[in-house]
């Protein structure tokens, strides 16, 4: 079984080392494309892809991850809609648990279903407290999973919802406002989160530009996760890229 990803992800934030990380849904990319952004994340120093989506109707997911392993080294991480997005090709699972809903298929039912399948993938299992953020328009993970996401403005219930979550076992904390995202987490939420936590934190949706990119980290995300805009603009990802560098060499 791999076990590299998590202890990297430890490794910055023991050295205070922000991470960027590249979100790419296997449905809106295609050969040329995916070609293009996997060397421009190759050429900025990129840390790790995510792979996935909320839907995934495509079936060319392990596809997509064969290709990204054979033109570069970065590594790809799966970031499930479902139990049904495993590839046996990716470095790691994000094994999510949905904690800040209340529907238990996503808290614990799909996992118990997926189990033996995951456990068979050779894959890195990271045990990972998902947390959807109201980010000022309907998302599909909000729609699929039935769960109001938590209210932007409502930071101490995202802070006891991330202490819950650590203290459950969960090795990441991830907050997410989705994709297409009007806006973003606050910098305040994050602050008050990533103070509180121990274990990683990672905050995605709505970042739209590296200044964003750059507060999140200053505010406490140790990991930045962005797609949407990227897919929009190509050339966001290395002003990005560069900003949460930045953040990583000031003291």
């Amino acid at each position: 079984m791999k076990m590299n990803v998590y202890p990297s992800l430890l490794e910055k934030k023991q050295h205070g080392q922000k991470a960027f990380t590249v979100l790419i849904d296997p449905d809106k990319v295609d050969s040329s494309s995916l070609s293009l952004l996997v060397k421009s994340a190759n050429d900025n120093k990129v840390d790790y892809f995510f792979v996935g989506g909320s839907l995934v109707v495509s079936d060319h997911l392990d596809e997509c991850i064969e290709q990204i392993k054979k033109e570069s080294a970065i590594p790809v991480i799966l970031f499930p809609g479902s139990p049904s997005q495993l590839s046996k090709h990716a470095d790691a699972l994000l094994y999510l648990s949905l904690i800040s809903g209340r529907n238990p298929e996503l808290l614990i039912g799909q996992h118990v279903i997926s189990a033996p399948f995951v456990k068979k993938s050779g894959l890195e299992i990271i045990s990972t407290g998902y947390m959807v953020i109201d980010g000022g328009a309907p998302t599909t993970v909000s729609y699929i999973s039935g769960a109001a996401p938590i209210p932007s403005d409502k930071a101490e219930i995202a802070l006891c919802t991330a202490m819950a979550g650590e203290m459950l076992g969960h090795k990441l904390i991830y907050m997410d406002a989705g994709s297409g995202a009007k806006k973003a987490i606050t910098e305040e939420m994050i602050s008050i989160v990533s103070k509180n936590i121990d274990v990683p934190l990672v905050v995605g949706g709505g970042i739209r530009d590296a200044e964003k990119a750059y507060r999140n980290c200053k505010a406490g995300a140790d990991v930045i996760v962005v797609g949407n805009a990227i897919e929009k603009e190509p050339s966001l990802l290395e002003e990005m890229a560069a900003a949460v560098r930045g953040v990583s060499v000031v003291k």
